[in-house]
């Protein structure tokens, strides 16, 4: 079957049907501008797939560049999960709220060249380094919408690995930055004869967990934190500060550290996969998202400190899956434009997720919960 001969969604679903011998009356049910996602969203599109779409908060946040109260759209099929973010936003907010604080870093791509010599590769580090500007100038032609911010090398042998940064203002920006490490590249050639051999070569590094983007950063780094009080903890979250900060060392640091995990956290793929669903991102980019470290501490008067920190947050508001109408409308419950506070926002409902999972181990209700929300139980 040539799925590219059929003109539209539904002949080809329909073809597929007759193939199958099957009916797909559900894929086949969807509100979608059919044109726009089957030709810049997905290939060979037959219909959708839908996932519930959930609403926690209101979350009260003071950031950098957001202040007020928002709710978190969370696209998911996991039982509980809303219904904990949501207990974690209630409990932030019946204090001071969340402080969160995000740093553009910027998205990175990768390229590798081999050069033939190890005395090659360090002549090509050096024109790197003395070459800038016109590495900039270069780049920057692709797009009024990319600056270029720095370089990263690194050399194995013949081989020379580059790591660009840039900042795609509101997209995410794997695509400029892709375009833009082309255009480079053809420079390099130009200019001294080297040949790129992967436009990608895993120096980004893109969609996959390591120590790298978790040191240096991608895409965004998010900071949310929160104090609540031992009495509201007892009342609202039935626990104590020290049970939960037991439960957290216990977990999210002996446990990560003897599973050599980069997650030293309970839960952050839970929250940025449903919120990255929800508006449209990547949602393979929740690799990096699963990455960094929630830290707890009992305060001398007994209150409870609560913080979380995501190293590499690839989220944006305009480009990619974040066209797709049902994407735009869940941005608009959120409540944003710029990615910078989309990505504060997410940080705020990563902490309340954290919060609620690590109280709920505290307190022994987990099991409880998931029979309930998860599967009907009473």
């Amino acid at each position: 079957m040539d799925m590219r001969k059929y003109e539209s969604v539904e002949k080809r679903r329909q073809g597929l049907e007759e193939i199958l011998h099957t009916k797909l009356p559900n894929i086949g049910k969807f509100s979608l501008d059919e044109k726009a996602a089957s030709s810049r969203s997905c290939e060979n599109m037959v219909g959708v797939t839908q996932i519930p779409l959930g609403v926690a908060g209101p979350l009260k946040i003071s950031g950098n560049y957001i202040k007020g109260n928002f709710y978190i759209p969370l696209a998911t099929t996991e039982g509980a999960l809303v219904a904990s973010v949501n207990r974690g936003c209630k409990i932030i907010s019946l204090t001071n709220g969340a402080q969160v604080s995000a740093h553009k870093v910027g998205v990175t791509r990768g390229p590798v060249f081999y050069t033939g010599s190890i005395k090659k590769s360090k002549e090509f580090y050096e024109w790197i380094k003395n070459n800038q500007k016109k590495i900039a100038d270069s780049a920057e032609k692709t797009s009024n919408h990319l600056k270029f911010k720095k370089v990263d090398v690194k050399t194995q042998g013949s081989y020379v690995f580059l790591r660009f940064y840039f900042d795609s203002d509101d997209a995410m920006g794997m695509n400029m930055a892709t375009i833009a490490t082309e255009k480079i590249a053809a420079l390099v050639e130009e200019e001294i004869g080297i040949k790129c051999v992967s436009i990608a070569g895993n120096f980004d590094i893109d969609k996959k967990p390591a120590w790298v983007n978790f040191i240096n950063n991608r895409g965004f780094k998010v900071w949310a934190e929160a104090i609540i009080s031992k009495q509201t903890v007892k009342d609202v979250l039935k626990t104590t500060p020290d049970e939960i900060f037991e439960v957290w060392l216990a977990k999210c640091m002996l446990g990560s550290a003897m599973s050599g995990s980069l997650g030293f956290n309970a839960h952050y793929a839970n929250i940025v996969a449903a919120f990255f669903a929800a508006t449209g991102q990547d949602i393979a980019h929740t690799v990096e998202g699963s990455m960094g470290i929630t830290t707890v501490k009992v305060l001398k008067n007994g209150d409870l400190y609560f913080s979380v920190y995501l190293p590499a947050i690839m989220l944006g508001t305009v480009g990619g899956g974040t066209n797709l109408a049902t994407q735009k409308e869940a941005r608009d419950i959120v409540g944003v434009k710029t990615s910078t506070e989309l990505a504060e926002v997410l940080g705020g409902a990563v902490l309340a997720g954290e919060l609620s999972l690590l109280s709920s181990l505290a307190e022994n209700s987990l099991t409880k919960a998931h029979k309930k929300l998860g599967r009907g139980e009473s």
